[in-house]
């Protein structure tokens, strides 16, 4: 019985998670690790997938953050534009 008890916080993106995991670990030479018993790798090689799921998860949030804020910006300038002072 697995023993993480952690929850997501959109449950739907699960199959996205399980993607990126397993694009990752491709990535760094761990073909098949869906099927690959993650006991009988070491700590760094499941730190290696962890983290740059991690690092990716970061710069995808940071870039949403970014539109996010362009969209912000463009916005108000327009209604400064629009508004006589």
């Amino acid at each position: 019985m697995p023993r993480n008890t952690n929850q997501h916080v959109v449950p739907q993106a699960s199959n996205a998670l399980d993607a990126m995991k397993f694009e990752v670990a491709n990535e760094l030479g761990l073909a098949n690790y869906a099927q690959i018993d993650k006991g009988q790798l070491t700590s760094r090689q499941n730190g290696y997938v962890g983290g740059n799921i991690t690092k990716r998860l970061v710069a995808l949030g940071e870039a949403a953050l970014m539109q996010q804020g362009a969209a912000a910006i463009g916005a108000t300038s327009a209604v400064n534009l629009e508004r006589p002072q």
